[in-house]
């Protein structure tokens, strides 16, 4: 085994083990929550935070990368994560709700160190030369990932029962706590770090490519969530009667089968250019949400229509998000590498967040299919901007 195999290893046992404490902690402050009373639209809330501070942690987190190294940046994710876990395990009474969003305010900073120091650490392992390895070390890291935070949620659900909110936590954190202490031995030091101290007015990327890559992902992102977030739970709980356990594993089981289909994205577009299936991906799927709103507006079976879309969305949007990630890691410089993939992440948590806010505010007022022909539109704009992008040479491994 070599030693970038061996760092790749490590770094994507890093990324899995804190996916799986962060799908399982956002269940369990769903469950928890719900349980006090709150109405779905003021769960989601809860989450602001986690979203906002994204934006922030991956602008300022790409810059300290490059100062600190990146095995540094993803130590201090895992740790901040357990810091997170331990303020959640606190007795009941001191759960309000500003301590819990301050708890997940915590949590979305160590998520996004982990999640960038770990996609730029795979861009220093991989020659340039081989950039079909590197898309698919890439897909397989991104794939996995969205698996394991489906696979979260049912631990979390599992974890409630078994121990309760408190001890859920105790358990993740303690857990956690013994992968940190291992990632601090067997991750390699200075890792990423960049060889020229950056300025910190580095952070705002200067190259066209990352730029226009980083618009198309907070346009692509900000689609799936406008009805993702917080309208799609709400319209199968009240629509459709569905109980709570079987909106989360319903959702759960979407986000394993669309990580899933992340890690073989390279098998499904092929040795294509990176432009040509950027376009031509991110067409197809905006015609997705726009035809599930014109199936309901038609009158057609809703349970149909929006279960069968969703799981062509899911695959459609996968793909998406895989070639992008790939694309990010090969467009980013060789040193100080976490400067490009951090801003590019920046946007990726923006997208969200926008996301978010419009999904509890558009379904508010005019419904999901409002929600939909906004996704459309949002991912039209990706498919418009990826037109920008520059030409690639062929994906060969």
């Amino acid at each position: 085994m070599t030693a970038a195999i061996r760092q790749y290893l490590v770094i994507t046992g890093n990324y899995w083990a804190f996916t799986l404490t962060d799908g399982a902690l956002r269940m369990l402050v769903v469950l928890h929550f719900h349980q006090l009373g709150y109405s779905p639209l003021e769960i989601a809330l809860l989450f602001i935070f986690y979203e906002f501070f994204g934006v922030v942690t991956n602008l300022v987190g790409g810059y300290l990368g490059a100062r600190m190294g990146l095995n540094r940046t993803m130590n201090i994710g895992l740790f901040l994560q357990i810091v997170a876990l331990g303020m959640l395990a606190v007795p009941a009474a001191m759960l309000t709700v500003p301590w819990v969003m301050a708890a997940q305010a915590l949590s979305g900073i160590a998520k996004d160190l982990n999640k960038m120091s770990a996609k730029s650490g795979i861009k220093l392992l991989v020659p340039d030369e081989q950039q079909g390895t590197l898309y698919k070390w890439v897909a397989i890291l991104t794939g996995s990932k969205n698996t394991l935070k489906g696979v979260g949620f049912f631990l979390g659900g599992v974890l409630l029962m078994a121990a309760g909110f408190k001890g859920a936590v105790i358990i993740m954190a303690v857990a956690l706590g013994l992968v940190w202490l291992a990632s601090l031995f067997l991750l390699g030091q200075d890792l990423g770090k960049s060889k020229a101290k950056p300025k910190f007015s580095e952070i705002l990327s200067k190259s066209r490519a990352i730029n226009v890559l980083s618009a198309a992902r907070m346009f692509l992102f900000g689609a799936r969530d406008v009805w993702f977030v917080v309208a799609l739970p709400v319209y199968l709980h009240t629509v459709f009667g569905w109980d709570f356990w079987k909106v989360g594993g319903f959702m759960a089981s979407w986000i394993i089968g669309y990580g899933f289909i992340q890690t073989i994205a390279p098998r499904i577009t092929g040795n294509m250019e990176g432009k040509q299936p950027a376009v031509l991906w991110a067409a197809a799927l905006a015609l997705i949400p726009a035809a599930i709103a014109i199936g309901l507006a038609a009158g057609w079976s809703p349970q149909f229509v929006i279960v069968g879309g969703l799981l062509l969305f899911g695959v459609l949007f996968a793909v998406n998000s895989s070639l992008h990630s790939y694309l990010i890691v090969s467009y980013a410089r060789g040193d100080g590498v976490s400067l490009d993939v951090g801003f590019y992440y920046m946007s990726n948590a923006a997208g969200r967040l926008l996301g978010t806010i419009l999904s509890g505010w558009v379904y508010q007022a005019w419904g999901l299919e409002a929600c939909l022909w906004i996704s459309s539109g949002l991912v039209a704009m990706a498919a418009l901007l990826s037109v920008l992008l520059p030409q690639r040479r062929p994906v060969t491994a």
